[in-house]
């Protein structure tokens, strides 16, 4: 009975449409520090203003922004490869040229060309990170969604970890402009992977106007019952998990922890926590579902949280760091895993880019006005206590399952 239960599991595990999503959930992650890590190093090692640096990134607004043309690639298919696959081509290739160009501009000699390049950067990246999100949706069951989104997110982070560190690593060796030139080729492989990967069925019913791409998916999804209690979860699920990450480096530092132990324990060692924490939550997705997943990651986030806490009381202890990030990261994994394929699984594949782009501009909200007032806090309150409102904060969030994704329930479908 074991051994029939756990071959699904590893045929899916091993499928090819779950290699196309790590590949293109790396081809994803690659772009986003080039703008940002990489670009940041580059001006200030050119002498550029701090202000100038600042304002560069002001670059960063098309993945805040992508919602507003996803609606154009839901309504229009190119004359080429489909409807999801024409359009993955054309963002991958120009975003490839982008990177390339990049390389070629002189952030001492002229910044905004420099702001310019790295404006089309993200603008293309943010169109493929809408493309893959719909594509992944439409082609992916909904009980392999789950798997799927965990896959995409740890090869997301491992686009991002070659682009940051490796990019930086390389350029202590070469110049800036080989660096991008570098990285502008680390996205083939994607290109090939879109070429490869299948077409995914369409849907019917899919918008014949680009008014109707715009409104139906707001006006399907507002019509549906639990939709502003779903907006508030998505709103609150990882909001104490937020609050205190914000805070984490800080904290680090004050109770004694030395800069080398942080980038050791905290980042190369918390990474791989992170990333099998991605890879268990995919797998326990496909054995239960995504609803009881979303219910124990949760709590497990939660309960991690409330590991900086003791860490506060216990000061300065390698051990206690370690056990704690470990904890931290492997939940937080899980969590965004489920988190993601949860988003996935509600939107309607009429309009995936559509939904999917809005709720995931959504869900980055709190990353930014949660994250404001945690300096405050931590301030006032104390490590201790400001950790332990960060767990709390994450109640609203756990009883608003009962309601929207209920325990008992069979939408979510086994493999086994």
């Amino acid at each position: 009975m074991q051994s029939n239960t756990r071959l699904p599991i590893l045929k899916t595990v091993c499928s090819p449409r779950m290699l196309v999503a790590l590949l293109m959930g790396f081809s994803c992650g690659l772009p986003l520090l080039l703008t940002i890590t990489v670009l940041q190093a580059w001006m200030r090692e050119e002498g550029v203003d701090l202000t100038v640096i600042g304002i560069m990134g002001l670059v960063g607004l098309p993945y805040t922004l992508k919602f507003l043309w996803a609606p154009f690639l839901d309504r229009f298919t190119l004359p080429f490869l489909g409807r999801r696959k024409g359009w993955l081509i054309l963002a991958q290739s120009a975003l490839v040229l982008a990177i390339f160009a990049l390389g070629f501009t002189s952030p001492a000699r002229g910044p905004w060309m420099v702001a310019a390049a790295a404006f089309l950067v993200t603008f293309f990246s943010a169109s493929q990170d809408i493309i893959v999100d719909a594509y992944r949706r439409e082609d992916l069951s909904d009980a392999e969604l789950g798997l799927g989104s965990s896959l995409y997110i740890n090869g997301y982070r491992m686009g991002m970890l070659l682009a940051s560190g490796g990019g930086l690593i390389l350029a202590d060796n070469m110049s800036y402009a080989t660096v991008y030139q570098i990285m502008a080729a680390c996205m083939l492989p994607g290109i090939i992977v879109t070429l490869l990967a299948p077409e995914p069925g369409l849907p019917a019913g899919t918008p014949q106007t680009l008014a109707e791409a715009v409104f139906e998916p707001l006006t399907e999804y507002f019509r549906r019952d639990s939709a502003v209690l779903i907006l508030t979860f998505i709103l609150l699920y990882k909001i104490g998990d937020t609050m205190a990450a914000a805070m984490t480096t800080p904290f680090y530092l004050d109770i004694g922890f030395t800069k080398t132990q942080i980038g050791t324990v905290v980042k190369l060692f918390g990474f791989w926590a992170t990333i099998a924490g991605g890879m268990i939550g995919g797998i326990l997705m496909l054995r239960v579902g995504i609803n009881r997943c979303l219910w124990g990651f949760g709590i497990l986030q939660a309960l991690s949280t409330s590991g900086f806490a003791l860490l506060a009381v216990a000061g300065n202890s390698i051990a206690g760091l370690s056990a704690v990030i470990a904890f931290e990261n492997l939940s937080s994994g899980m969590g965004t895993a489920a988190f993601a394929a949860y988003m996935a699984s509600i939107t309607n594949k009429k309009f995936t880019a559509t939904q999917y782009a809005l709720l995931s501009s959504l869900m980055g909200i709190p990353r930014v006005l949660a994250s404001t007032p945690t300096g405050y806090m931590a301030k006032h309150f104390g490590w201790v206590y400001f950790f332990v409102f960060c767990t709390i904060i994450a109640i609203p969030g756990m009883l608003l399952l009962s309601r929207i994704a209920p325990w008992n329930t069979s939408e979510q479908k086994h493999l086994h």
